[in-house]
């Protein structure tokens, strides 16, 4: 069957927190036979490089350091990999460009970077930042995150935009050769009805494509209950729509994405449409 997702792009900074996107990526492109297009964002400008000439050549010759590591590790694996080095003041707008410019369809991404006045976050502020500008879908790997191998649980409404995500993760399911479990959270009973109709229709397509799939209704706030259908279905892969219809919207993520982004022990896969 054809790829869903043809063109990775891996995002790292080749630091500790890296370790999990890392290993996914290298894993995916194994997997699937592809590539692996890799960014390193280096935070700099022309000041900083006048004012810092040494501090600024050590972040260079560490950067190198980190690309000999990198490619080495791939090639261990097999996997083909192509590592290019963006500077600028904000490195989501470096992983961003490097995505429209390569037509990437799949980032990958570490969760969160070093601890520092931001560490409360649920999802570091950079990696936030490139979920909601993101030309593509957006893979947020925890720092202990593996490549996943159980089950893809799908989150989604039953809307429009719900069609589109259940018919994503469908295909990436299919991709992996993985059965699907399909949860609709709603927040009352009245919206029952509804719900079931979206969940017997999606089941049904996705048996068309040849997963095997579950699905449940559940009542409560809604990243509170995907993460308990996270654990009681045993899925090691999340996907969720980002719910960018607005530039309000797509700045903040989602509070229901971004909360379920920072709070799993698995992959997120946040879906962006455009």
């Amino acid at each position: 069957m054809a790829h869903l997702f043809t063109r990775l792009l891996l995002a790292t900074e080749h630091s500790e927190f890296d370790t999990g996107a890392e290993s996914v990526a290298l894993g995916l492109a194994l997997r699937w036979q592809l590539p692996l297009a890799t960014v390193m964002p280096l935070v700099s400008n022309p000041e900083y490089e006048a004012l810092a000439p040494q501090i600024a050549a050590h972040t260079e010759r560490n950067a190198a350091k980190k690309i000999v590591q990198l490619r080495a590790q791939a090639h261990t694996m097999g996997v083909k990999i192509d590592v290019q080095v963006r500077r600028g003041d904000e490195p989501y707008r470096e992983i961003v460009q490097e995505a429209q410019t390569l037509g990437s369809d799949l980032i990958i991404i570490r969760r969160r970077g070093k601890r520092s006045f931001l560490a409360n976050l649920l999802v570091g502020e950079m990696v936030s930042k490139v979920v909601a500008h993101a030309p593509c879908s957006v893979l947020i790997v925890p720092r202990e995150g593996r490549l996943w191998n159980q089950r893809v649980l799908v989150a989604a409404e039953p809307a429009e935009p719900g069609h589109q995500v259940v018919a994503t993760a469908v295909a990436v399911a299919a991709q992996c050769g993985l059965p699907l479990h399909l949860v609709s959270v709603i927040l009352t009973e009245g919206q029952r009805p509804q719900a079931d109709a979206f969940i017997t229709a999606m089941l049904a397509r996705a048996q068309l494509d040849g997963v095997i799939a579950q699905g449940e209704v559940r009542i409560g706030k809604p990243f509170t209950e995907i993460l308990a259908s996270v654990t009681r279905s045993g899925a090691d892969l999340i996907a969720i729509g980002s719910r960018g219809d607005s530039p309000i919207s797509r700045a903040l993520v989602g509070g229901v994405a971004q909360k379920v982004m920072g709070l799993s022990e698995h992959p997120v896969m946040v879906l962006n449409f455009h």
